[in-house]
């Protein structure tokens, strides 16, 4: 049972910082670079895949819904063919910045409201599809969601992804709020550990839900993300590939 632990980050813009992306790279395997729409600007979008070379870190695309002002956390309703348009444009940008680099785009993971739509309507999931035709890389999301059925069908390479520093609600879905508390880093470790052991989880009502964790993912903006980031990669050293 292999692993990697994947992070969302290069989300600062202008001069507003968010996370500490330079703290976290030792502790991660995989980079999910944000791409404009949610967070990130050209600038800072160079300097993390220069940050994620540096560190030996793989680079995917994280797009977005275009909403810079909510963070990509507030669901909008668009077409299929602009959608897709929207997330080729995205990770078009981020592709670019990797060519400079010498760097290979390695996934694309859809963001916030993106994410969560995506795993539950299939037109949603069928423009991202639309999109990542383009590029041929693997696509993360959630087992047993349309994420996995729709990107599967659609003959995509799909890593199941695990939270460990977000709760699951009593139907096994992703509870996504627009700001992310401070987590008890041993609380996520073990949650971590016991997804990739036992292929299950506690939702928030206390039922146990079953999980795949082809890839862990922490976020670069939770308060405490280095101690989060600290220890899960400490209880599942021996999994990371």
């Amino acid at each position: 049972m292999k692993t990697m632990i994947n992070c969302d980050m290069g989300e600062s813009f202008s001069l507003y910082t968010m996370g500490n992306d330079e703290g976290m790279m030792p502790f991660i395997s995989a980079a999910n670079v944000a791409c404009g729409f949610h967070g990130s600007d050209p600038n800072h979008m160079h300097k993390t895949v220069v940050l994620a070379k540096q560190h030996g870190v793989r680079v995917g695309a994280h797009p977005s819904l275009p909403d810079l002002q909510g963070f990509g956390r507030r669901e909008m309703k668009i077409p299929r063919e602009e959608l897709a348009n929207i997330l080729i444009y995205q990770v078009g940008a981020l592709k670019g910045f990797l060519a400079a680099e010498g760097m290979e785009l390695n996934h694309i993971k859809p963001h916030g409201a993106l994410y969560g739509m995506a795993s539950r309507d299939e037109e949603v999931a069928n423009a991202v599809c639309d999109a990542a035709d383009v590029f041929g890389v693997p696509l993360m999301g959630l087992a047993g969601t349309m994420h996995e059925s729709v990107y599967t069908r659609r003959g995509h390479s799909f890593l199941a992804e695990y939270f460990a520093d977000l709760e699951y609600d009593d139907d096994g879905r992703l509870i996504i709020t627009r700001e992310h508390a401070a987590v008890d880093p041993e609380r996520a470790a073990e949650r971590a550990l016991r997804a990739i052991e036992n292929g299950e989880t506690e939702s928030t009502g206390g039922r146990t839900l079953p999980v795949r964790a082809d890839t862990v993912c922490i976020h670069s903006d939770t308060p405490n993300a280095l101690d989060v980031a600290r220890a899960v990669q400490g209880a599942l050293r021996s999994y990371i590939q």
